[in-house]
């Protein structure tokens, strides 16, 4: 009795009621609106260039490569205009000397020889067959035809963007240190070894995965509705959505199509309230931070990913541990052990090691509702060396994970609901729904984390019961690969836009010109220059 006591008096401090839940989105639209009217702010509100999403009518074919860290995938994507689409690509590490290159050019010389082995693998026929438009006033069109292919580049690392294809490099992470590339446009690094090489190919956007996330939603997803949001909850957390540009108020550097009145951002809400105005923090979360890397930051990461989630449950289990008062995974003798054993854990578990028990574990004991638990405690052992754990050790798990599980979710609908509340798309009418795409492993896997979600979202004040059923949470993959193609497309129709309203401006000077030519009556002939 003594140990469920203890169990329910620390699940208790993970509760996250519904008052919270509305605090915490005021908080958050707060500090949205902050971070669309100046830079250094909590949530960092980052625009993206991209004004449009697809709708699923899209068609053509596009490449996309995606370095994300120490693999590298070119991918071809062909749309198919009915929200279905083919997708064909390869994947190659990358090698560990190029990780730490002395110049820039050498990793992306490696890049660029792998797009053209893809090229001629998979699509040497249509080398000649796909069409880029080029600025030209030599044709009635305003352009002319070239063989070229799009590609979006999924860059997951650090930039300062400033351009739908442009951005500067602010620091390496994961292991790669090429101090040459820092500053540097790595679109623009990519293009002159693709150029080197003479490949049809041009870096059309920088893509970032979130982003790609709401693009790929956008073009899958059921009915005429676009999608509003992307979001992430796996190993990190982020989301992306669609504003109106008259609400960013911070100056946006750079070239991009004002015609649609919006475009996407990119929240990087993985920092949302940094300074802890409102986000909940128990003494366990004040541990994990303290011995994380990045002590003060990513605060609201911390609380809802996948990478922090099982780390807050092992802290809990060895603060249990070291209380002589509850007897968690250690018997007096087998009589107090259903299973007529004594528990045991192995100096080697995970339970010891930071970051040693992974999220995954979490999920197996939210999907167990056998009477024994048995699948729990057969996991427990193969995990994390627990051998033998009785019914109750199983329970207490089961209850500290789903307490850790169920407030993520919650801190999740937080995000979720203050961006559906700045839409306002729950006042434009009354039967839309209003379409989210997300990803990433705790949406795919975790039971019921969804659930729980849409729980939340139903206490929001502004969205309640109704306003909740409307709100359509879908899983998008592959932000990186068929996002990234579709940021490509918007790009290169950008593109054509811009062509066509420069020659409409060089044809309008020119007849003004002809106008202002002709003499009136009276005046004499001059002659046209």
């Amino acid at each position: 009795m003594a140990l469920a006591e203890e169990t329910k008096r620390i699940t208790a401090q993970f509760e996250y009621t519904d008052e919270d839940v509305n605090k915490g989105v005021h908080e958050f639209l707060r500090q949205m609106s902050e971070g669309l009217e100046r830079d250094g702010t909590s949530l960092s509100q980052i625009p993206t260039y991209v004004t449009g999403v697809p709708n699923g009518t899209e068609k053509g074919l596009y490449l996309a490569v995606d370095l994300g860290g120490t693999n590298f995938r070119v991918c071809s994507i062909n749309l198919n205009g009915d929200t279905t689409f083919n997708l064909t690509y390869s994947k190659v590490a990358i090698p560990k000397e190029l990780m730490v290159a002395k110049q820039a050019s050498e990793l992306f010389g490696f890049l660029a020889k792998q797009i053209e082995l893809f090229l001629r693998t998979h699509h040497e026929d249509h080398f000649e067959a796909h069409v880029r438009r080029r600025q030209t006033v030599s044709t009635p069109e305003g352009y002319r035809d070239e063989n070229i292919f799009r590609l979006g580049f999924t860059f997951s690392f650090p930039v300062q963007q400033f351009g739908i294809n442009k951005g500067t490099l602010m620091r390496w992470t994961k292991g790669f240190d090429i101090p040459d590339a820092i500053g540097k446009d790595v679109c623009a690094l990519l293009q002159q070894e693709i150029d080197r090489l003479h490949l049809p190919v041009k870096v059309a956007a920088l893509v970032n995965d979130t982003v790609g996330t709401l693009m790929a939603r956008s073009y899958t997803s059921p009915g005429k509705t676009s999608t509003l949001l992307g979001a992430i909850f796996g190993t990190g957390t982020n989301g992306a959505y669609v504003e109106k540009i008259t609400n960013i108020k911070k100056p946006i550097e750079g070239e991009y199509n004002k015609t649609t009145g919006l475009m996407v951002i990119n929240t990087e809400w993985g920092s949302f309230d940094n300074q802890l105005n409102i986000l909940p923090n128990t003494s366990y979360d004040i541990e994990l931070d303290k011995k994380s890397v990045n002590p003060g930051i990513q605060m609201f990461e911390k609380r809802v990913s996948g990478m922090f989630l099982g780390e807050i449950v092992r802290l809990v289990i060895v603060d249990m541990l070291k209380n002589t008062d509850i007897a968690l995974f250690r018997d007096e003798n087998s009589s107090h052990n259903d299973w007529k054993s004594t528990t045991t854990i192995a100096p080697e578990s995970g339970v010891f090691k930071q970051w040693g028990l992974d999220s995954s574990i979490m999920s197996i004991a939210a999907a167990d509702n056998t009477p024994d638990f048995s699948p729990l405690r057969q996991e427990l052992e193969k995990q994390l060396h627990i051998y033998a754990a009785s019914l109750e050790d199983a329970q207490t798990f089961k209850s500290v994970a789903y307490a850790v599980g169920r407030r993520a979710a919650r801190l999740s609908a937080v995000a979720l609901g203050a961006i559906v509340l700045q839409s306002g798309k729950l006042k434009e009418s009354d039967d839309e729904p209003i379409d989210i795409g997300v990803d990433g492993s705790l949406v795919e896997h975790y039971p019921f984390f969804r659930d729980m979600i849409y729980e939340a979202l139903a206490a929001i004040e502004g969205i309640g019961q109704e306003g909740a059923k409307r709100i359509r949470i879908g899983i998008a993959k592959d932000g990186s690969g068929v996002g990234a193609a579709l940021i490509a497309l918007v790009a290169a129709n950008m593109e054509k836009k811009g062509v066509v309203d420069y020659l409409n401006h060089m044809r309008h000077d020119f007849a003004q010109k002809i106008a202002n030519a002709i003499p009136e009556v009276g005046e004499s002939e001059e002659t046209i220059v």
